[in-house]
């Protein structure tokens, strides 16, 4: 009985200790394995559509990563390249790669990016600041460039015949078949660089090359960059364990930026030609496109940022056409939706009408018709079906707070009354079409549920699970889950009327009887949201843990509400912002179990400038402040 007794006590134990709240920790949010399970980055459908290619983390390093394949005839996950076979230790990467890694979010070790070759034959990854190079059914991968100076910018020509890559400021290419390298450009060096962004257009245009390929792989247009115009300034680089001073010509608004040319080079002969871009030096060029190897576009914007020209560039005539302008009173938002077709007509995304839908436009820049409208956001043109006249592409059309996958037919009579939802509601989707457009890969995630990565057929159907992610017992967040707290969301509407969406994290064993601390978690600046339904950040889940309210509102001049959202802080940073985030307080005091002299503000970035001016101006209001990096 005395045996039985005990085994009866140790099931108990056992049983009570599986429904024990663990609560989260700081240590645990920054430690392996990751609380988010199998999370897939990178992904891609290789331009045959027969695999799908992805980095994942190591389980006891998940920010060091490997490449992954999912082969879809088979329907068998597997490991293609382990980044500690091919290079083990610390990465020392040059400051300009740094740099470019961090501005593309490609944080972590290993195999951080990777490219496919149009024929799906191979595929090339930089790694430690070397360049590798795989074929299909090899049993390795090959180093192409070894070299003591750094490479960055490493791409594969549009038919797979060279690598090309920046080396000491210079535009170089490595012919595949003869093992040969050639210097295309010679002027780069010192304050000329040749091929390579500015930091304007890293920093602030999104984007992060200075060069791109003709589809026949015959010319590469690149731009031209002279820093010398622009003031040198001693800035801090601060590490955990040091801070460095770094010289650094850096562009102040309002003072000189750098000059720039625009120039297309023959490949065989190195012969450049160089394109008139006006009388007015004092400009930006955020986008280069190839409509195709006869037609080069190119995006001019003023320095005020409030016209934007589309131009063409014929290489054989050296004739120049103006397809479009954009104007706007405030600035013109860039993107990256500019599609050609093999009739020479486009797809165009712009926010004419206050929020950006898609534009059809023939060949000549004359308007077909405006395929998408209301009131709402398209984000991205994800795919195109030509035959069909489909066009494929990211949206907020059912609610702001979650991005789905649409598709719509571009050539119908009424293309708006097409407009069909691909994705499930409930969740945020990112999606990467085949070259097809035939499947998409989708990654997917909840505030309540980690990201999950499926195969889908261009009509929503679900094909195969690369990772569903379920959090049972075997996976990190499962003992975790009984005390994790789900946030609400909602909106309310501000003295003038302006509705503001919110996210609000009630805190752990709530009783509406009590009072509680506030934590206003804020970003609030362009081009950014926080309040979205997607799993992100553990900051708040763990305030939220320790027994505060952690409430978010996206005010205005915060991204996917459209153009008239954004356009108050023109000019008036740090006032609209502030009010509306003095509206969010007043929100929570009405709710009646907040401690008005307890309400904190944290924010990073904008958010860090966002901590002070409300500590600032509504002291009242914000009791405490933690500004992190502040603009």
């Amino acid at each position: 009985m005395k045996f039985r007794a005990v085994l009866f006590l140790s099931f108990v134990f056992i049983a009570c200790s599986s429904l024990i709240a663990k609560n989260l920790t700081v240590e645990r949010i920054y430690s392996s394995p990751s609380l988010s399970g199998d999370s897939l980055r990178g992904l891609k459908v290789s331009p045959d559509g027969s695999r799908v290619t992805f980095l994942k983390g190591k389980e006891d390093d998940y920010e060091r990563y490997d490449l992954w394949e999912y082969h879809i005839e088979s329907q068998q996950i597997r490991l293609l390249f382990d980044s500690n076979d091919l290079h083990s230790g610390d990465e020392n990467l040059s400051d300009e790669e740094k740099a470019r890694r961090e501005r593309l979010r490609l944080s972590g070790s290993g195999i951080v990016d990777y490219t496919w070759s149009s024929d799906s034959k191979a595929l090339i990854f930089p790694l430690a600041g070397d360049i590798y190079y795989w074929q299909l059914g090899s049993t390795k991968a090959q180093k192409i460039i070894e070299t003591p100076e750094f490479e960055t910018d490493v791409k594969l020509s549009p038919k797979g015949n060279f690598i090309s890559y920046i080396r000491n400021q210079n535009i170089f290419v490595f012919d595949l078949k003869t093992n040969k390298e050639t210097q295309l450009t010679t002027a780069g060096g010192g304050t000329i660089k040749m091929g390579m962004a500015e930091f304007v257009a890293q920093e602030e245009m999104d984007r992060m090359t200075g060069y791109w390929w003709s589809p026949d792989e015959s010319h590469v247009a690149f731009l031209k960059v002279d820093e010398s115009p622009v003031e040198e300034v001693t800035r801090s680089e601060i590490y955990a364990d040091k801070i460095d001073m770094i010289t650094q010509r850096y562009p102040f608004a309002g003072k000189n930026n750098v000059l720039i040319e625009l120039g297309v080079i023959e490949v065989q002969s190195q012969q450049i030609s160089w394109i008139d871009l006006g009388k007015q030096q004092d400009i930006y060029i955020p986008r280069v496109n190839w409509n195709n190897s006869e037609l080069l576009t190119y995006q001019w914007q003023s320095r005020d940022q409030k016209t934007l020209k589309l131009t063409q560039y014929n290489l054989e005539s050296k004739k120049q056409n103006e397809l479009l302008k954009e104007k706007s009173k405030t600035w013109v938002n860039l993107h990256n939706n500019l599609n050609f077709l093999s009739d020479g007509s486009f797809l165009w995304t712009s926010e004419r009408d206050g929020f950006s839908h898609i534009y059809w436009y023939n060949g000549n820049g004359q308007l077909l018709s405006q395929v998408t409208k209301g009131d709402w956001v398209v984000e991205d043109i994800k795919a195109i079906n030509e035959n069909d006249g489909i066009v494929y592409f990211n949206g907020r059309k059912d609610t702001p707070l979650e991005s789905h996958v649409y598709s719509a037919n571009f050539k119908a009579k009424n293309p708006s009354s097409t407009i069909t939802r691909l994705t499930e509601l409930g969740y945020y989707h990112s999606a990467t079409f085949a070259k097809s457009s035939t499947i998409f890969v989708n990654n997917f995630s909840s505030e309540a549920e980690p990201n999950k990565t499926a195969l889908f057929d261009n009509k929503g159907k679900r094909l195969a699970w690369l990772s569903e992610n379920k959090i049972d017992e075997s996976h990190p967040l499962f003992e975790y889950k009984k005390s994790w707290i789900t946030p609400e969301f909602g909106q309310f509407k501000t003295s003038d009327k302006a509705t503001l969406y919110y996210r609000l994290y009630k805190p752990a064993n709530f009783d509406s009887s009590k009072k509680y601390p506030a934590i206003v978690y804020l970003y609030g600046g362009p081009h950014a949201q926080l309040v979205t339904n997607r799993w992100g950040r553990l900051q708040p889940q763990y305030w939220a843990q320790q027994g505060y309210v952690v409430f978010t509102v996206d005010n205005r001049g915060s991204n996917y509400r459209g153009k008239v959202f954004e356009d108050p802080i023109y000019k008036a940073m740090g006032g609209i912002e502030v009010t509306d985030q003095i509206e969010g307080v007043k929100f929570l005091h009405s709710l009646g179990w907040i401690d008005h002299d307890k309400v904190g503000v944290y924010g990073h970035s904008y958010g860090g400038y966002m901590t002070l001016m409300t500590m600032f101006k509504a002291g009242d209001y914000f009791k405490v402040g933690v500004s992190g990096a502040p603009v």
